[in-house]
């Protein structure tokens, strides 16, 4: 994860709950982790299947 650049999802409420955040910056793998429990690890997808998950997700008004 060296290198990782973290920014919280457009997704996550303003409530500072139920927040994730996101480490995209890096070429082969994007990274997403708790807000609330930075160390306490996080998952690890390739890139192709973020987006499709991404592209599943309603819009957001």
């Amino acid at each position: 994860m060296t290198g990782a650049k973290w920014h919280k999802s457009t997704y996550s409420g303003a409530n500072g709950g139920s927040c994730v955040e996101v480490a995209s910056n890096l070429p082969s793998v994007v990274f997403v982790r708790d807000t609330k429990d930075r160390d306490g690890g996080s998952l690890r997808f390739n890139p192709q299947a973020w987006q499709a998950f991404v592209a599943q997700l309603p819009e957001q008004h």
